[in-house]
């Protein structure tokens, strides 16, 4: 049976001192939603353990995942679960990836500050994505061309986008796709008929943030799973961590590394709401 192992608040115990593999060297690479916390929480990590040395860079949900499937790094930050195809490809390769819950995140629809729309169905939503809606006086607005933006498929927002919104409906061909959430934000800021999506922690005011069936994403919201497009946000790792990685995991979910969380406009595991799965039984006889 194929199994990833879900972890949420659950601190890992550490016993003893500290035990620093390839000179306390480790790479982190994935998302660009979860970017933010892992470079604010290496950063902070770093300064506490002068002799680690963190690298944290973005690239996409799925290229974090493949990057550790084959060996290029050694933490994937991921916005979305990780595919059953590429638990195949880790088995193949003897990895069993684990999969840690840092924060939770909303996906917020964002328009131009000028656009007089205030909110969305999830139906209105897909048939703008999908094409079927293409001016915004069909959705209330005034009279002008919808602008479509969308994360590329290497993205775990895209991804979570598809499942949550489109359900298997596909993206209009015309729409305008971007590798991060800083450059959706870029776009919709620039474009007044623009439309977009991003993950919380990168509403910085430049934009306007639609509700969706009538809930906006704010904390609560989030937290308690009301508001419509709520996601987790994780860390994989090759089987359960040891040295660095195990004692970086600790911290990204400890007190300081939450806090970490929310300062970056996430949402705190701590904060209670979403459930999510701790190690099964079945786990603990698999090799690392």
């Amino acid at each position: 049976m194929r199994r990833v192992i879900l972890i949420t608040g659950l601190l890992l115990g550490i016993l003893g001192q500290s035990v620093y593999s390839e000179n306390g060297r480790v790479v982190i690479q994935g998302s660009t939603t979860v970017l933010p916390i892992a470079q604010r929480c290496a950063e902070v990590f770093m300064k506490k353990h002068p002799q680690t040395d963190i690298s944290v860079r973005g690239g996409g949900s799925g290229t974090g995942i493949a990057g550790l499937i084959d060996g290029i790094c050694d933490i994937a930050i991921s916005s979305r679960e990780i595919k059953s195809n590429e638990i195949d490809k880790a088995r193949e390769k003897g990895i069993n990836p684990i999969a840690w819950v840092i924060a939770k995140d909303g996906i917020a629809v964002i328009v131009h500050p000028a656009n007089p729309v205030k909110g969305l169905t999830l139906n209105q939503i897909k048939d703008i994505y999908s094409g079927k809606i293409s001016n915004w006086k069909e959705v209330g607005g005034s009279n002008g061309r919808i602008v479509v933006v969308s994360r590329d498929s290497a993205s775990g927002t895209y991804t979570c986008f598809q499942k949550l919104v489109m359900q298997k409906e596909r993206v209009r061909p015309d729409a305008l796709l971007q590798t991060s959430n800083a450059t959706v934000v870029g776009v919709v800021k620039r474009t007044k008929g623009a439309i977009g999506y991003v993950g919380l922690g990168y509403l910085n005011g430049e934009v306007k943030v639609l509700s969706v069936e009538g809930i906006e994403p704010q904390e609560e919201m989030v937290s308690k799973g009301i508001y419509p497009l709520v996601r987790p946000l994780f860390i994989y790792t090759k089987g359960k961590p040891k040295g660095i990685v195990r004692e970086f995991i600790n911290f990204v979910l400890g007190e300081e590394g939450q806090k970490i969380v929310r300062e970056e406009g996430f949402i705190s595991v701590s904060s209670g709401g979403l459930t999510f799965s701790s190690p099964t039984e079945e786990s603990k006889g698999e090799k690392n």
